[in-house]
């Protein structure tokens, strides 16, 4: 199985980038740079997906994870 999630980046007014990831709803970080904001939104979405496995709130036959810019 292969799971895709879409990032989303924009420039906030004060300069800071936020980046979000559009599949799973509150998963969004900001950086001073693009580069930065999706290092730290993606780090962010596996912590999650970890804490779901663990919950059992999702399957555990995940294959392969992949992100993709919107």
């Amino acid at each position: 199985m292969s799971v895709h999630f879409t990032i989303e980046t924009e420039l906030e007014d004060d300069g800071r980038w936020i980046a979000e990831v559009l599949e799973m709803p509150g998963v969004l970080a900001y950086g001073q740079t693009q580069t930065e904001a999706k290092a730290k939104v993606q780090a962010l979405a596996f912590r999650v997906l970890a804490e779901q496995l663990e919950n059992g709130e999702t399957t555990s036959d995940l294959m392969s994870v992949q992100f993709e810019a919107a």
